[in-house]
C-alpha cells in the first residue's frame, strides 16, 4: 500500500498538469525528489521529448554536493539546469513543481534557475 502522503502528492501533481503543459515555445520544468536525491527535466510535452535532463546524481555535482537530499544540492543544480537551457536556447519555461509544495529544495531549486537565467 501506498504511503498516503506520496498519493496526496500524486492527486496534487495530477491537478498541476491539467493546466500545465510544455511546447517548443515555453517547455515544462518538471522536477522530482527523493530521500537523497533531486531530479530536474526539461520537457516538450508536444513533441514527448526531454530537452535537458540533469540530477544530483550527475557525474559533474556529484563533486560540489555532499548530500543530494538537501537544499543545498538543491540551488547547485538549479543553476546547472539553468545553464544547460540557456545553452541551448530556452529562456521561458513552465514550472511544474511535481505536487511537491513550494518550500524548502523546491523552492531553493526554482530560485537557482531563475538566478541562472530562466523566466517562470
Amino acid at each position: 500500500m501506498q504511503n498516503l502522503r506520496e498519493i496526496r502528492r500524486v492527486r496534487r501533481h495530477e491537478r498541476i498538469r491539467k493546466k500545465i503543459s510544455g511546447n517548443s515555445d515555453r517547455p515544462r520544468l518538471c522536477v522530482h525528489r527523493s530521500l537523497n536525491h533531486f531530479y530536474a527535466q526539461i520537457i516538450d510535452d508536444s513533441k514527448a521529448k526531454v530537452l535537458v535532463g540533469k540530477s544530483t546524481l550527475a557525474k559533474d555535482l556529484r563533486g560540489k554536493v555532499q548530500s543530494g537530499g538537501n537544499v543545498q544540492a538543491a540551488k547547485i543544480l538549479g543553476q546547472a539546469v539553468a545553464e544547460l537551457a540557456v545553452q541551448k536556447g530556452i529562456k521561458q519555461v513552465a514550472f511544474d513543481r511535481g505536487g511537491y509544495l513550494y518550500l524548502g529544495r523546491v523552492k531553493a531549486f526554482a530560485e537557482a534557475a531563475r538566478e541562472g537565467g530562466l523566466v517562470f
